[in-house]
């Protein structure tokens, strides 16, 4: 979740899968060719792409989660300060257990490494979109130049980088919006990717994100216990999703169609996850008519058709209805529903009107009175949703470095671009 109030998010399953999930057409390389040389422990084969979808073996031969499909170097990245860019395709598993392929980034800084190899950044985005076309790892700015300007600001710090895409966005089908084992179990296995890839990545990693990511990074601390190869030593959630079990009466109460296209984003999550849930009869005829174009659209481009769409018209439910679904969104969604083992930093923006302070306090107390340990939050006044990445930065950086991660001298906060 990045901004709900921007959100406009996304639609009928069918119509899902016709955008998200094509495999038509000639295939090309992702933006650039190239095996993974200098440092690699094999030679996986590029990425290669159609209309948006990266390209994978049907039917996927199983691996392990982490084991690479394929790798494409684009070589220093500008948008990121230099820093070696790979496009990569990696098998994790989803919250039914299964094995599933998911694209993203390793971004690795350039020059020799620091002893014992490079400590990573495991980075959940905020929402993009929902379309193949959307995937962070598609975009010169890894989806907004706020979330470029951070990850350099991670790099020049000394830490390697790696940016899942989460299944779905960029792999064919759905994308699980928000379904949190899905994205923290993503999160977790681009790290073991990422070194499978470059053998200079050190085994200690933090998870670090912003809004969905926050949620996302959340899950991570708990799917890193399936990895005991790695050691996690931190994590950082800024403006985390969370308390999805009442986001749709929210939504259908404020009568505002820009909440209604997170409504929307979130319901498509679900029933990629359930298949008993049928986004097509919960919706009502309005929203019906403009789903597949607000699908096909990245959240960059604003979503005009829903403008006169009301919310109860929308999102007819009944009460039995709205209670399940309520019920099943927080059960898969909420992050604060199991004890986090490790140091987990918080950060929030007081003036945050898309993720709700009082949430994130919520999120505070839930984990600490499940028996999670070492949870602090930081709050920062009148800052909102992305104003308070680069305020905070140097919090974090510090945070990093207390746990193992590097040194934080000389940060400076900066104005969060968001251009």
């Amino acid at each position: 979740m990045r901004n709900p109030s921007r959100h406009i998010l996304q639609a009928l399953v069918a119509a899902a899968l016709a955008v998200g999930g094509c495999s038509c057409g000639h295939d090309t390389p992702a933006r650039g060719s190239g095996s993974a040389a200098g440092h690699s422990t094999a030679a996986p084969p590029d990425v290669r792409i159609t209309d948006h979808t990266y390209q994978v073996p049907r039917p996927l031969p199983e691996a392990a989660p982490g084991t690479l499909i394929a790798a494409t170097d684009h070589g220093p990245d500008r948008k990121t300060g230099a820093a070696r860019r790979w496009t990569v395709l990696y098998h994790s598993v989803n919250a039914h257990h299964e094995d599933i392929p998911v694209s993203g980034t390793v971004l690795v800084p350039q020059g020799a490494p620091p002893p014992g190899g490079w400590p990573v950044v495991s980075w959940g985005h905020g929402t993009t979109g929902v379309a193949d076309r959307c995937a962070p790892s598609q975009a010169p700015n890894l989806g907004f130049n706020e979330y470029a300007q951070e990850l350099r600001t991670l790099l020049r710090a000394g830490y390697a980088v790696t940016a899942t895409d989460y299944p779905g966005l960029g792999t064919p089908g759905m994308h699980t919006y928000l379904v949190g084992p899905d994205e923290g179990n993503a999160v977790v296995d681009i790290v073991t990717a990422a070194r499978r890839l470059d053998t200079r990545l050190a085994p200690t990693w933090f998870a670090v994100g912003h809004s969905q990511g926050g949620q996302a990074a959340l899950f991570a601390a708990n799917a890193a216990r399936r990895v005991p190869g790695l050691r996690l030593r931190g994590t950082v959630a800024i403006a985390p999703a969370s308390h999805l079990e009442v986001m749709l009466p929210g939504v259908i109460a404020a009568h505002q169609p820009s909440e209604l296209g997170f409504a929307l984003y979130s319901l498509a999550g679900l029933s990629a996850t359930d298949r008993s849930v049928n986004l097509r009869s919960l919706l009502g005829p309005s929203a019906a008519r403009t789903a597949a174009e607000v699908l096909g659209q990245c959240l960059t481009a604003g979503h005009n058709t829903l403008t006169d769409v009301g919310t109860e018209q929308a999102l007819p439910l009944s009460t039995a209805q709205l209670s399940r679904i309520d019920a099943e969104m927080g059960a898969y969604g909420d992050p604060d529903r199991a004890a986090i083992h490790g140091p987990v930093l918080v950060i929030q923006g007081a003036a945050d009107q898309d993720v709700p302070p009082r949430w994130s306090d919520a999120v505070v107390g839930n984990l600490r009175s499940l028996g999670s340990r070492g949870v602090v939050e930081r709050v920062y006044p009148g800052l909102d949703h992305d104003q308070v990445l680069g305020q905070s930065v140097c919090d974090l950086l510090a945070f990093l470095g207390a746990h193992g991660g590097r040194p934080s001298a000389d940060c400076v906060p900066y104005q969060t671009d968001v251009s």
